[in-house]
């Protein structure tokens, strides 16, 4: 196509370009026949992400320079017609003003496989200097592909004039433009800002426009007034869970365990979070939002702390299956650069409840399981005091964050029961309604005491992803200003509340593009930055949605990446699990802390990203309570011998913790209590580190093997199983011979006794002359000073009446005295105080 065409405002095939047409006079530019400004801006909003994904250079293209590459501009579309991808990568002067000069930076790559010859860029004035008014229009303009006559006409100066590029080369341009010679007649506005390439390639000849990328540009002149919208961004500070459950000890100090040292980098300048704290302290009255967990991780790590090796979570953190961890002054100074910047005058600090669990999940997989509302609320408790004692601030806790903000009644009604009365939601779960014409305030009233603060989708998708380059900063920042420009002015008098959301793994680049934008729009005056508070007080626009969906349109792709039931339901139950092992503990304390805030670690949002590292952690929990659990058992045997109708049983109970225990008993229930019974068991006190061997009276009345259950039992109010039963063999042998010596012995005494009755009788009444009955009185004395030869009782020693031998067999299998002993009861141990506990104290772990 020539010249006439080139700056007639035609398209390449000379017919009036399609996005001249209006978009309709409403407010919001809807037409008849089109489709609702919030589906185009959706549509569009689906086709930049999608685009912006494109290679820079075809499949096919070879021999690209390293300069070139990059991601196509959104609305960039490779052809042999048009080969050329061009990127915007910066724009000095983010709002333009009267006088002033834009410089424009970025990329030409030949995509195609001709050569590109004879080739310049330069900037197109505005089609008719117009500006776009609607939101409607930035969605129609962000959306087009190929180069169109409402692009506007190139300016004959300046332009770049390029290389000649063979396929897959680029080359940088740079061109700057005085703002009069943009000629933006429309006045005060958002324009488009475009930048194209003419030329020719080797396979046509033809000088025409091979490739375009575009942004936006407002334009504020200096007597431009208007009230400013009040914009509130939240700022993430959130990380997944690293803190273990176990702990070490050295010279009585708890050292923390990790189970990587990823935050070691991330703490450090250049890191993530450093990046996050640095950027966000340049940012007026911005509301910080927490996870406390991440604080008390940074504490922990700004002293001595160990690293899990890879496959150890389930085991006690030791020497040999850690490593010293490397981010102790990176935490340091990371915590002391965040208490700086959220001190700021303006700032709010929301702290999510504590490792912030998945709220959504929950409410979708585990609403009614017992425990889940204490957990919860301890969650919050705990989130609120961290937070306050590690930063020294007040801080607001009743701040609900969802899984990317979407809401449905199930997760509204989840948030209600934990005491959330503000949740932060995706505009996406709570759409604008299609007659309104207008951007309406951020703040709705849901029902229930609950309002939701809901964010503008289409703003807060530009940063929903990790913009790591200059051109994806470039592009989302002039998004993002002309969209608040344009809501700003839809009611230049009655200003909006907006909420910025992005999401929870906010990047480096991300927030740097975000706090460009947010900077500059203040600078415009078309914004003023505010806190969460300050939003949440707003009036509600009463034509705003207020209809929290159902959870069958919670979307699908968010529902798929949910903790499962099966994960909840196992992490509830650890609850249950450690509320036993408290009862046993002399130290509980060393437990209950570490094992509390692992459990709710096992429910963060942040394992959606991260379901196998989840996965391993949640398990790594459940596997070191278990190991602390079974470290108070009851050795495994095989038979006892009991040999008579009496005795002693032999049972030993051996503690590997590092602390005391107490609060246990010891049941032994044999098989059948009719041929062997056993005296009930005591309470006893296990020191930490040793065995103690019970001994339990029992009285057998049959020959042959009896199956008896070693169980240990809590005490006090409504006792419970601790740990597995024993079962093992007592094998009763001479009971029936024992019993007929018995039997026999008494035989003989009676015998003896009636005889020697018969004897006194009659010599009295030789005596007397008496009937062998009479008045006289018995003689006390035996007549005789010994029983007969041959009665087996000179033989034995005398003792009282009715005393029994007892036989105390050997334990079988070892299972002998291994520390005191006593009837059913251990005896304290030298070395440790009366009530059992040992004077030297450690932190919680298996073995000595």
């Amino acid at each position: 196509m020539g010249e006439p065409a080139r700056h007639s405002g035609l398209e390449a095939d000379g017919h009036p370009g399609r996005a001249c047409e209006r978009t309709g006079g409403g407010a919001d530019g809807r037409g008849p026949g089109r489709r609702p400004a919030r589906a185009v801006r959706r549509l569009a909003a689906v086709l930049g992400a999608a685009l912006a994904l494109l290679p820079a250079v075809p499949a096919g293209a070879t021999g690209a320079s390293p300069a070139g590459g990059g991601r196509p501009a959104a609305g960039t579309a490779v052809s042999a017609e048009y080969p050329v991808v061009m990127t915007i990568d910066g724009v000095n002067k983010p709002v333009a003003v009267q006088n002033g000069t834009v410089t424009i930076t970025g990329q030409v790559t030949n995509a195609g496989q001709s050569v590109l010859k004879s080739a310049h860029a330069a900037v197109r004035k505005p089609w008719q200097g117009r500006p776009l008014t609607t939101r409607s229009d930035l969605t129609v303009t962000a959306g087009r592909t190929n180069p169109v006559g409402a692009d506007g006409v190139d300016l004959d100066s300046p332009q770049y004039a390029l290389n000649e590029l063979g396929p897959g080369q680029s080359q940088p341009f740079t061109l700057s433009v005085a703002v009069a010679d943009l000629q933006l007649s429309g006045g005060e506005g958002v324009y488009e800002l475009a930048v194209d390439v003419w030329g020719s390639t080797g396979d046509n000849q033809h000088d025409r426009p091979l490739g375009i990328a575009r942004t936006f540009l407002p334009y504020t002149p200096s007597t431009a007034e208007a009230q400013p919208s009040k914009l509130t961004t939240v700022w993430p500070l959130v990380h997944a869970p690293v803190l273990a459950a176990q702990t070490m000890s050295d010279n009585d100090q708890s050292i923390p365990v990790l189970r990587d040292d990823s935050l070691a980098a991330e703490f450090a300048p250049g890191g993530r979070l450093y990046e996050l704290v640095e950027t966000g302290a340049t940012l007026p009255n911005l509301t910080w939002v927490v996870d406390p967990d991440l604080l008390d991780t940074a504490f922990a790590m700004t002293k001595q702390y160990r690293v899990q090796k890879p496959g150890t979570e389930k085991k006690a953190a030791k020497e040999d299956n850690t490593v010293a961890g490397s981010g102790s002054a990176a935490a340091t100074a990371w915590l002391e650069k965040l208490r700086a910047a959220v001190a700021k005058a303006g700032s709010q600090v929301v702290s999510l409840p504590y490792a912030d669990p998945d709220l959504a999940s929950i409410a979708h997989n585990a609403a009614e399981l017992p425990g889940v509302d204490a957990a919860l609320g301890k969650a919050a408790t705990a989130g609120r005091l961290t937070v306050e004692g590690r930063l020294a601030v007040d801080t607001r806790s009743d701040v609900a964050w969802p899984y990317q903000g979407y809401l449905d009644q199930q997760i509204a009604a989840m948030a209600q029961r934990t005491g959330s009365s503000l949740v932060l939601v995706n505009g996406a779960s709570l759409p604008e309604p299609d007659a309104l014409k207008y951007t309406p305030t951020a703040v709705r009233p849901i029902g229930g005491g609950q309002n939701a603060v809901v964010a503008d989708e289409t703003v807060s998708a530009l940063f929903d992803r990790d913009l790591n380059t200059p051109q994806e900063q470039t592009l989302a920042v002039q998004r993002f200003l002309a969209e608040t420009f344009v809501i700003s002015r839809q009611e230049p008098q009655n200003p909006r509340g907006l909420l910025v959301m992005p999401p929870r793994d906010l990047t480096a680049g991300t927030a740097k593009a975000l706090a460009t934008a947010v900077l500059a729009a203040q600078a415009g005056r078309w914004v003023d930055p505010v806190k969460l508070d300050t939003l949440a007080q707003a009036a509600a626009d009463p034509k705003a949605n207020t209809a929290v969906p159902a959870a069958t349109d919670y979307p699908s792709q968010a529902r798929a990446s949910e903790l499962p039931s099966s994960a909840l339901t196992d992490t509830i139950r650890i609850q249950s699990d450690l509320d036993t092992l408290m009862r046993v503990l002399t130290l509980p304390q060393r437990v209950r802390g570490p094992f509390s805030a692992a459990m709710v670690r096992s429910m963060s949002t942040e394992w959606r990203a991260q379901a196998p590292e989840g996965s391993v952690y949640r398990d790594g929990v459940a596997g070191y309570l278990s190991e602390l659990t079974k470290a108070v058992y009851v050795p495994k045997k095989n038979v006892i011998t009991f040999a008579g109708d009496t005795g002693v049983l032999q049972v030993s109970v051996r503690n590997d913790l590092t602390q005391p225990v107490t609060n246990l008993k010891l049941v032994l229930l044999p098989g059948q209590a009719n041929r062997l019974k056993i005296r009930p068991a005591e309470e006893l006190v296990l020191p930490a580190s040793q065995s103690v061997t019970l001994r339990f009276p029992a009285e057998a009345q049959n020959n042959g093997p009896v199956s008896v259950t070693a169980q240990l039992w809590t005490t006090g109010p409504n006792p419970q199983k601790y740990g597995e039963a024993q079962v093992f063999t007592v094998e009763v042998t001479s009971v029936t011979n024992g019993v007929l010596y018995v039997f026999g012995g008494g035989l003989v005494l009676l015998l003896l006794a009636a005889l020697r009755f018969f004897r006194q009788r009659k010599r009295r009444a030789e005596d007397d002359g008496d009937e062998p009955y009479g008045d006289a009185p018995l003689d006390d004395q035996p007549l005789d000073d010994a029983p007969a030869a041959g009665d087996g009782a000179a033989d034995r020693p005398a003792r009282p009446e009715g005393a029994a031998d007892r036989t105390e067999p050997a334990a079988a299998d070892g299972d002998g005295p291994q520390g005191p002993e006593r009837g059913g009861a251990a005896q304290t141990p030298r070395g440790s105080t009366a009530d059992g506990r040992d004077r030297t104290t450690s932190d919680e772990k298996v073995g000595p």
